[in-house]
């Protein structure tokens, strides 16, 4: 809880620097890398430094927690940062590291704000700052014990078993730790980090669901990403379709991800487009190898019945789901098969107050989202998975 005088200064200057926190975060970024240079080797994702993407994502969190802490200051804000916490495990994110950011953040602050920088200011927001961390760490110890690991012991060396092509652009390698030691609990719908060496020498990592496993082995599934006229082509998602096959080692890391479906017995409704349908994979493999008698929607969105990934395992699994159905659609379908065109949630009856899991381009999620609302279904039984930065506010409303 913040202390009263850090509130009315923090309440007073949120919006001026909600305005600002754009440029103060390109300024720390620019200063820590230009200082810490290999803080992009393995920990920092240099695509999305530039694109901007993680910018706005950091100064999205720091808003949102300031805001969180004057709005509902008897109300621990924890729950807004699992999913950074979860992220921050699964790269291998230290305590000491929290120091390097702050030294950094609050130079760049301190330069973007001028004389608005007073020292009552920098203070309130200092204390914003290390509630934010210490809530950060704390998450991050309890999920790094649950995994018998630390920060600096996350990442193991696996080797690749069997790679699989599922469509032109999508691969699925099935992974089992190169030791011989147990393969961690994995819960439905996580992820894990690959890290790897690229060309010029830098390690860069990425999230990849895991769409299944049986406790000897994980399958993560990779679609490549190409370039495009405003993209570069995906560093890691190419590495691993041009030179990772059967027989070669990666780097890989505890299991993370706080998108899992709940227990009991409320019907779930399971939303995915093109590669999103890794973690609604997983959770139907899941769902199917416990045997479970819940009722089951899956509904998918792609371009073709080509370009579907996993189509095969998502039908096995499905079958083996008593109360299970689902709908398909198809942006182009010559044989007819399937529903064509965006996905319309008026085609198909959902069940009665599920609990529902996405994953998918952004424009996907808030398209259906707003469906969902629309359908009566209540804002706090959404959940939903991105890749990459969170663009979303904490409640997962559109940003």
């Amino acid at each position: 809880m913040l202390s009263e005088e850090s509130a009315a200064t923090v309440r007073a200057t949120l919006p001026v620097l909600a305005r600002s926190l754009d440029a103060v975060t390109a300024r720390f970024y620019d200063t820590m890398f230009a200082d810490r240079p290999e803080l992009l080797d393995g920990l920092f994702n240099r695509a999305n430094q530039a694109n901007g993407e993680q910018r706005r994502a950091l100064a999205g969190a720091i808003a949102a927690f300031a805001s969180a802490l004057v709005d509902h200051p008897d109300q621990r804000p924890d729950a807004l940062l699992s999913r950074i916490a979860h992220k921050h495990v699964s790269l291998g994110v230290t305590e000491d590291q929290y120091v390097v950011v702050h030294t950094y953040l609050f130079g760049a602050i301190a330069h973007v704000l001028g004389d608005a920088a007073t020292p009552d200011v920098v203070a309130a927001w200092d204390e914003v700052y290390w509630l934010m961390a210490g809530a950060l760490i704390a998450q991050e110890a309890r999920l790094y014990a649950r995994s018998g690991v630390d920060g600096h012991s996350a990442w193991r060396r696996w080797e690749v078993a069997e790679r699989r092509a599922e469509t032109d652009d999508v691969v699925s390698l099935a992974l089992r730790p190169a030791d011989g030691a147990p393969v961690p609990e994995v819960r439905p719908g996580q992820y894990v980090s690959v890290r790897t060496r690229l060309p010029d020498g830098v390690h860069q990592a990425r999230q990849y669901s895991v769409s299944h496993s049986d406790g000897e082995r994980i399958r993560i599934t990779v679609k490549r990403t190409d370039a495009t006229a405003d993209e570069p082509a995906g560093e890691v998602s190419t590495r691993i379709h041009t030179a990772v096959g059967a027989g070669d080692a990666l780097s890989v890391s505890i299991p993370a991800g706080d998108v899992t479906p709940a227990g009991g017995d409320r019907p779930l409704v399971l939303v995915s487009a093109g590669i999103g349908c890794t973690p609604v994979v997983g959770m139907l493999n899941a769902l199917a190898d416990a045997r479970s008698t819940r009722r089951v929607l899956l509904l998918h969105a792609d371009r073709s019945p080509g370009t579907h990934a996993l189509r095969a395992d998502t039908e096995e699994a499905l079958g083996r789901l008593p109360r299970a159905d689902s709908a398909v659609w198809y942006e182009h379908d010559a044989a007819g098969a399937h529903r064509q065109g965006r996905m319309d949630l008026s085609e198909v009856a959902l069940p009665e107050a599920p609990e529902v899991y996405m994953c998918g381009p952004l424009p996907f999620m808030r398209d259906v989202r707003t469906q969902l609302l629309r359908a009566g279904v209540p804002a706090h039984s959404i959940h939903y998975e991105v890749f990459g930065p969170d663009l979303w506010l904490p409640d997962g409303a559109p940003a």
